[in-house]
């Protein structure tokens, strides 16, 4: 799919998400409600406030179809995401019941702190964090310690990883994004990043795709997301996924835990959130079979 249009049809998911978009197909099935048959029934005005990240969007449309029994391009009017820190301040203040995002990052939970509540995070789906360079990069893996050492700025050129002799680039995400949080949390740890220049700075998932897609025709760019999106949201022809540690991404490895960076996408409710509340009987749904398999559906990769 070419970008203008790719970048079209993402822009109706994220950001217009009303009535008249129903030309605007997610990933994943193509209805939710059509004779599928599921346990948990709410009708739109009885549906929770769900928010979250670009990353859930098409999970999120196809449980609301299935809950409400509605197709998803009607279903998908309910269904509005703001991004995974404006998600979890949502959340925070009130203005959601339940939220599909990654973890919180630590000004997140901060923040959540200040204001007296407390998040419960409840796993619901799994996902992989990966590396991509572009299509020529004639590296096809790298060791977990070199992503380290690339982005802690100890190695800066492709040739110490077998590559061309050329200075790396390395694009970062912007604070508080999915994202960035993952990648602090999952693989810097404690091992502080360097500062990227503002022009290596990207504020969203799929720029970021293309960035090291489309950057001078070159091999010398490198970025980070997660799998699902990767693969099923965006993609990019002109991009491979690395394997780290000598394994490869993908659905059998990401589902064992035998791909070394594994992570959960959560949902995620205020402690105080009532026993038996519509957010909780949802959040309860997703874990059973039938919210799974929806998730499985989707293209996404499931807790079981």
């Amino acid at each position: 799919m070419k970008k203008p249009i790719r970048r079209m049809i993402l822009i109706c998911i994220v950001v217009l998400a009303v009535p008249v978009l129903a030309g605007c197909t997610p990933t994943g099935p193509e209805s939710g409600g059509d004779g599928q048959e599921v346990s948990l029934h709410f009708t739109p005005e009885e549906y929770p406030r769900v928010d979250g990240s670009t990353l859930t969007i098409p999970f999120s449309e196809a449980v609301g179809a299935a809950v409400m029994d509605l197709p998803i391009a009607e279903a998908r009017q309910y269904i509005l995401h703001n991004t995974t820190h404006n998600a979890y301040v949502n959340l925070i203040e009130g203005r959601a019941d339940i939220i599909f995002v990654t973890p919180p990052s630590e000004e997140e939970l901060a923040y959540a702190e200040s204001q007296g509540v407390k998040l419960e995070v409840i796993p619901m789906l799994r996902d992989g964090f990966i590396f991509f360079v572009n299509e020529s990069n004639p590296v096809e893996g790298v060791d977990f310690q070199d992503i380290v050492d690339i982005y802690s700025g100890k190695i800066t050129n492709w040739k110490e990883l077998g590559g061309e002799d050329k200075d790396i680039i390395a694009y970062q995400r912007e604070e508080n994004s999915g994202s960035q949080t993952g990648m602090l949390k999952m693989v810097m740890k404690d091992t502080p990043m360097t500062e990227a220049p503002k022009e290596l700075m990207i504020g969203d998932m799929g720029s970021i795709v293309d960035a090291v897609a489309l950057y001078d025709n070159d091999v010398s760019a490198i970025g980070y997301s997660y799998y699902y999106y990767v693969k099923n949201m965006w993609g990019d022809e002109h991009i491979k996924m690395l394997a780290i540690d000598g394994v490869e991404p993908n659905d059998d490895t990401i589902g064992s835990n035998t791909y070394p960076i594994v992570s959960t996408t959560n949902m995620v409710l205020r402690s105080d959130e009532p026993q038996g509340s519509k957010a909780r009987l949802l959040a309860d749904w997703i874990l059973t079979e039938e919210g799974q398999g929806i998730a499985r559906e989707s293209g996404y990769v499931p807790l079981q």
